[in-house]
């Protein structure tokens, strides 16, 4: 028998492209978006066609099984697999070429949806499918699931915009087909020939969302057109791989409308979404108001939670995007609605659909906070079933003791939930189980698919004779030995398939809280966007590098494996782990932009804590870990200016420390010992201002590196009338942020327990200039302290400036800057505080622009280690950069964290303030 280590000289003697059989190649592809999990052998990323060929070929030799892998968003198991994985992003994932008049594409199976898209929207076009996962889903995985979208109501779905597939078989052999025989492989004219009377009478009633299993074999009766690309998709990857697609496009609307209508409940707009079929909309979506997260539970009198968030008066709501005004207005007066809303504004429109596409994110917790997961996404129905078929599946979940949020793509009766299944538990299997017979029987008695757009996989595979029946089954497996004999494609998936109970990703995970939150990523891959713009940030090292192993699901999959113990086993101390964690900027924008809120900032000091327990660390966890304490002893020693000078003049830089970065300058004096500079008071004695008492946190970068934002904070928070206080003993006061990002949860733990004993109960609101620092106070705080009271107070107590400003003092007018304004949003103020009292704030005092989004680069320590400053110069050319280079003329800056300031000043050559010094300087004015 050949082994794995003679597969994998073999492949790297064959094929260009890289292979890797190594434990973290091999644990980042043992998961999808699914519930499963399969542990492979290697990992292959072929170049090209020819590299393809050869990989099928040496694993076919062998009796290696190969799974084709796009974006692995695959939310049934079907990207995952015990032997190759071919990962056809890296490399083939171009867009070969377009023809404007033809209305084709050539593409690879790397392709992202999005690059696709971007392409061809200057011609007026695009490809019709749209999933929600468009920005990292690829054509290759779309064509495996024969994905939909929200538009396939209109446009169709991927088989119904695929005209010619080149795919190459296990042994290596090319096939290029389209309409008619060519390019068949050898037996499958006469299967068919010799069922077409089961083709034609045997398959269930067929409907638009008709995916499961080999759905698009009655595409190859001759009456239809013997279309074998048609019926090629949807195979999701057990019948060869794609190696190259000839797509149709699509004209874009010049101005689509969209009509929002509301319902009194879920039922009623399942209802009445096939009802509009006939207006020929391009989208019928539907969601109810328990997707609405918190705010849930107006009247419908009243609105209820949706009127809160620009909803029209409902507790359910369609969206009906039509081609034009005319249009959307038509539906809107036909449509028996309780309350409608039209909306041409192109900006607006996105908002309205930002609030159903947040929804998706919302299904993946329940009411109460639990986890709830995939399993049974997306089953459809007919349309003119779906009212019933939504009352019954409520009904199913409620006996059975669970919970989800149904909502999705209801002009074609295809339903996305997520439920909360236990599958940690014998019991909770075992109920996942009886269930899911169950709620496959309540579909194919709907005339249902039990997948509307997904695939099957292993979730639904098993249960795919309740569909089909015997005879359909069987044709199934010879479709697939026509074109696969030897059974080495994705085996185990759609043909004689594993179980939906076995394989099951959380079976291998200790019952440990840190586990819990690990298995929180499902995988769906948003933190693989690389579309820049927009406010978002995660994940700026996968954005600098493009390796799976940066991005948050590659960190998440990594330490998964490593709780599991099987590939990656060396425990706490992986070095795998530590690799894929040291390029983790600690940015914390997966805790808001992740779907499921993965926090890996916390998960990477979980883990350098234990990983360097009872051991010496990296120098720069001393120096720049430690750095409020080495500041508070520089301080004491009155050696600011000789540390300066040093810095300066040193030939080569501090130990640990990056040599491509300068030193900040430490302020000759510290913040809270001139706090009574101009400012009308001495640290510890309040101010002369009438208004509510407000304490000022003298931070650590404020305190020693930047104390003219707290002496500016001073003037701007006592001219609005506020009583603030500067606490006394500022050098004791921390928040313990740089033995948070370098592990040192002990140390933290200590710090701030003396930071709580140092500060007492404090009056009223306590205002953070710093939003690193006021985000761990806020999150990392009480989670480090739980059972102290203390902690969880001055939690709730955290105020960003314009947030204390906004609800403190809201009658004071800021002084009118009426500048333009470019810089940088924090990543933790995105992430853990908002910046909505910060937007309001700028817009009273006449700052036109908004900083830039994503990460500065610097993020603290991260910039100043050895072996970061590439990535940390990357992260900033995504947004920060660009944006200070097309700055207007007089312009201001503004970054309110220190570390932003720092990458603006070291890499952008200009001077950044904080918010509140530009404040400061128009009331000197």
């Amino acid at each position: 028998m050949t082994t794995p280590g003679e597969v994998e000289r073999t492949l790297r003697a064959e094929l260009r492209g890289e292979v890797d059989f190594g434990a973290a190649a091999r644990a980042l592809v043992t998961m999808d978006a699914s519930n499963y999990r399969r542990v492979p052998l290697g990992v292959v990323t072929p170049r090209d066609a020819d590299d393809v060929a050869a990989a099928l070929h040496v694993c076919a030799e062998a009796g290696v099984p190969v799974v084709p892998r796009g974006g692995g968003t695959s939310i049934a198991g079907q990207a995952t697999g015990v032997g190759v994985v071919l990962d056809l992003t890296r490399h083939m994932n171009a867009l070969l070429s377009v023809d404007p008049a033809a209305r084709t594409a050539v593409v690879q199976p790397g392709l992202v949806l999005d690059r696709l898209r971007d392409a061809v929207r200057p011609h007026g076009l695009t490809f019709g499918p749209d999933p929600s996962t468009h920005s990292r889903c690829t054509l290759g995985g779309m064509i495996g699931n024969n994905a939909c979208g929200a538009h396939s109501v209109a446009w169709g779905t991927t088989a119904d915009n695929v005209t010619e597939l080149a795919v190459t078989t296990y042994a290596g052999t090319a096939h290029r087909i389209g309409t008619g025989w060519d390019g068949a492989p050898a037996g499958l004219r006469e299967l068919v020939g010799a069922h077409l009377g089961l083709l034609r009478t045997g398959m269930p009633p067929a409907f638009s969302r008709r995916i499961s299993g080999y759905g698009g074999l009655d595409a190859l009766l001759p009456e239809r057109g013997v279309r074998l690309a048609q019926a090629f998709c949807g195979s999701e990857g057990t019948l060869g791989v794609v190696t190259e697609a000839v797509v149709r496009l699509l004209e874009l609307p010049p101005a689509p409308a969209l009509a929002v209508l509301g319902y009194a409940d879920e039922s009623a707009a399942a209802d009445a979404a096939a009802g509009l079929l006939p207006y020929r909309p391009l989208t019928v979506e539907g969601m109810a108001e328990d997707l609405l997260g918190a705010g849930a539970g107006g009247s419908v009198g009243a609105g209820g939670a949706g009127r809160a968030v620009g909803l029209p008066r409902g507790r359910a709501w369609l969206f009906v995007e039509m081609p034009d005004e005319g249009a959307a207005r038509a539906v809107a007066r036909g449509a028996d609605a309780l309350d409608a809303l039209v909306v041409t504004d192109p900006a607006r429109q996105r908002a309205l659909w930002r609030i159903r596409e947040d929804a998706a994110g919302t299904a993946t917790r329940t009411p109460d906070g639990r986890m709830a997961w995939p399993g049974w996404e997306d089953c459809a129905v007919p349309p003119a079933r779906l009212g019933a078929y939504l009352r019954e599946f409520r009904t199913l979940l409620a006996a059975h003791g669970l919970r989800g949020t149904p909502y999705g793509h209801f002009g074609e009766g295809c339903v996305h939930v997520r439920i909360d299944f236990d599958l940690a538990s014998d019991a909770g299997v075992a109920r996942f189980r009886t269930f899911s017979e169950e709620l496959a029987d309540l579909v194919v008695a709907h005339g249902g698919s039990l997948s509307g757009e997904h695939g099957d996989g292993q979730a639904r595979a098993e249960l795919l004779p309740k569909m089909y029946g015997p005879d359909v089954i069987r044709l199934f497996g010879a479709y697939k030995d026509v074109w696969d004999p030897a059974g080495g494609m994705n085996p185990g998936t759609l043909v004689r398939p594993a179980r939906l109970d076995e394989n099951l990703r959380f079976e291998v995970l200790p019952a440990t809280p840190f586990a819990r939150e690990v298995a929180r990523c499902v995988g769906v891959a948003k933190c693989r966007t690389t579309e820049s713009g927009g406010p978002g940030v995660m994940c700026p090292s996968y954005r600098a590098t493009g390796e799976e192993q940066h991005s948050t699901r590659g960190r998440a999959r990594l330490l998964h494996e490593m709780l599991a113990g099987e590939i990656v086993t060396g425990g706490w101390r992986s070095p795998e782990v530590a690799e894929a964690l040291d390029l983790c900027l600690g940015c914390k924008g997966c805790l808001s932009d992740c779907p499921v809120g993965v926090d890996m900032a916390s998960y990477k000091s979980e883990f350098l804590h234990h990983h360097w327990a009872g051991r010496i660390r990296p120098l720069a966890h001393y120096t720049l870990g430690g750095l409020p304490g080495w500041l508070r002893l520089i301080t004491r020693l009155r050696a600011a200016g000789a540390v300066n000078a040093a810095a300066r003049h040193l030939p080569v830089p501090l130990p640990g420390l990056a040599r491509e970065r300068a030193l900040p300058q430490l302020a000759k004096r510290p913040f809270t010992r001139g706090a009574g500079a101009g400012a009308g008071a001495v640290a510890g004695v309040p101010g002369p201002g009438p208004g509510p008492a407000v304490t000022l946190w003298p931070d650590t970068f404020t305190e020693y590196l930047a104390p003219e934002a707290g002496h500016a904070a001073l003037r701007v928070l006592r001219a609005a009338g506020l009583d603030v206080t500067v606490p006394r003993g500022g050098g004791r006061i921390c928040c313990g942020l740089t033995y948070l990002s370098t592990g040192r949860l002990d140390r933290a733990r200590k710090v701030l327990r003396r930071t709580l004993d140092t500060l007492g109960e404090v009056p009223g609101p306590v205002t953070v200039l710093e939003p690193s620092c006021a985000a761990a106070l806020r999150t990392d705080l009480p989670a480090l302290l739980p059972d102290d009271p203390r902690a969880a107070r001055l939690a709730a107590a955290v105020r960003t400036v314009a947030e204390t400003l906004e609800e403190y003092a809201p009658a004071w007018r800021p002084p009118r800057l009426d500048r333009p304004l470019v810089g940088q949003t924090h990543c933790h103020q995105h992430a853990v505080l908002g910046d909505a009292a910060d937007r309001r704030l700028r817009e009273r005092a006449g700052l036109v622009g908004e900083p830039a989004g994503g990460c500065c680069g610097l993020a603290g320590n991260f910039g100043f280690e050895p072996g970061h400053h590439e990535v940390s110069v990357a992260c900033a050319e995504e947004q920060l950069l660009p944006s200070l280079r097309a700055a207007p003329p007089g312009a201001l800056v503004q970054a309110d964290g220190f570390s932003c300031r720092t990458q603006i000043a070291q890499l952008g050559g200009v001077r950044a303030r904080h918010l509140v010094e530009l404040l400061a300087e128009g009331l000197t004015d």
